[in-house]
């Protein structure tokens, strides 16, 4: 079948129960391997074949320098696509083109054509899973688009990321590089960023974040071990409030936070060395990009009833202990906090980091996902911190929207939800009405 007549069939299918489709994936979980991705995309006609991308790998800011890129390449007139994750409030938010989410018709199109290629595996042949799935969507949805270049995050890791499989980089990128996931990639940073630094590829170029010692030499060695020139980057500057100087310019970054001097540029560095293969990126479409680059749930103020709350995803060490230090510096004092931690993470670092004494802390759970139940956390929370002013949990989400709708006290700390992203993706749901975060 050719693709147009592929199209035409695909424009045919009537609605189906996709988020079902995804729930029966799910408890395939998360297994790193590359070998049922690359089956699965040769059984697709390898849509990511030809598709020039830029691979960014890290602990944190990935999704931060994925969104800076591409909206510096759309300003350039670029055709582009994204593929982030995990996603806060719709699926569709993992998959952008040019400024738009993927649409409901689309997106039900690129996952009917995997769930169809799936149904011709043999009893005994590995299943993909949840995430292989979503990623063989949006390459064969950006084929589909025609993009000019896609933006790709990476996942878990990198070296056996889905993304890894069959991809065509022009550009890598590695963000910083922190304690996290260690029970899938290694129990030393030497080990993670070994198996971050896996996106590199022969002969190209790299940019990478300033790193510890220890992980700047893996990374170092795996560079000169492919020839794949190498930038290390130092953190951008504040000029003035949310504004840097870049090549005699101003440009305007409206993430908050210093760590987006970092994270910005990784992003420049990445855009500098396409200008060099040729790209045509005039400063006047990096000073626009910059501008215009929304990433919901980092360091995002949000309205409330009569309450303006801060929600940050801080959802492993490394994120709390920057998040610690924004608020240490634009926020200081008692805070309330609304706190939701996975049982996978580091729960008693992150406590550790952001509690305070005489804040006031409350619990929550995280559903569908493995959270720390929150009874237990709020204890956990008042044994490392016992100069809390107090400690509790919430049922539930309802609890917490009708909590935040009662009138405010004027002598009520400032309130900060952060832990997970999942948990800012429910509270924008619950609490904000919001059907995609934008």
């Amino acid at each position: 079948m050719n693709q147009s007549n592929l199209s035409l069939t695909l424009s045919q299918i009537p609605d189906w129960d996709w988020p079902a489709f995804l729930e029966s994936l799910g408890h395939f979980g998360v297994d790193l391997s590359l070998e049922r991705m690359q089956v699965l995309l040769q059984r697709l006609g390898q849509p990511q074949a030809g598709i020039p991308a830029i691979h960014v790998a890290g602990t944190n800011g990935k999704g931060s320098v994925c969104a800076w890129v591409s909206h510096v390449l759309w300003a350039a007139g670029y055709r582009v696509g994204r593929y982030t994750s995990p996603h806060l409030v719709d699926w569709r938010e993992r998959i952008w083109l040019n400024g738009e989410y993927i649409s409901t018709n689309d997106w039900s199109q690129a996952l009917a054509q995997v769930r169809d290629c799936l149904q011709t595996y043999a009893p005994d042949e590995a299943s993909p899973t949840q995430f292989e799935v979503i990623t063989a969507a949006a390459w064969l949805y950006f084929r589909r688009q025609k993009v000019d270049v896609a933006v790709i995050e990476v996942g878990l890791g990198g070296r056996l990321d889905a993304t890894n499989a069959g991809i065509e980089p022009v550009v890598t990128a590695i963000t910083s590089i922190g304690w996290d996931h260690w029970q899938r990639l290694g129990n030393s940073l030497p080990q993670i960023a070994s198996e971050k630094a896996g996106i590199l590829k022969p002969g190209i170029p790299a940019v990478c974040a300033p790193q510890t010692p220890e992980v700047t030499a893996v990374i170092r060695a795996k560079a000169e071990q492919l020839r794949s020139p190498l930038k290390m980057v130092e953190p951008l500057r504040w000029s003035e409030p949310q504004t840097v100087h870049w090549r005699g310019q101003l440009l305007t970054l409206p993430l908050s936070g210093d760590v987006q001097l970092t994270n910005a540029a990784v992003a420049l560095a990445v855009v500098e060395t396409l200008q060099q293969q040729g790209w045509r990126i005039p400063d006047a479409a990096v000073e626009k990009g910059f501008a215009i680059t929304r990433w919901p749930g980092r360091l995002q103020r949000v309205q409330i009833g009569s309450r303006q709350l801060l929600m940050d995803g801080a959802h492993n060490l490394p994120a709390a202990q920057a998040l610690r230090r924004y608020l240490d510096k634009y926020q200081p004092g008692p805070l309330t906090w609304y706190v939701g931690i996975l049982t996978t993470k580091d729960v008693q670092g992150i406590l550790s980091t952001l509690l305070r004494p005489g804040d006031c802390f409350f619990a929550l759970p995280i559903a569908g996902h493995s959270g720390t139940d929150p009874e237990q956390l709020a204890q956990l929370a008042q044994t490392l911190q016992p100069h809390l002013a107090s400690a509790r949990a919430l049922p539930n989400l309802s609890a917490l929207r009708a909590q935040l709708l009662k009138p405010k006290n004027l002598t009520e700390p400032p309130a900060v939800i952060c832990g997970s992203l999942y948990l800012l993706g429910q509270v924008m749901q619950e609490c904000l009405g919001w059907d995609l975060a934008c």
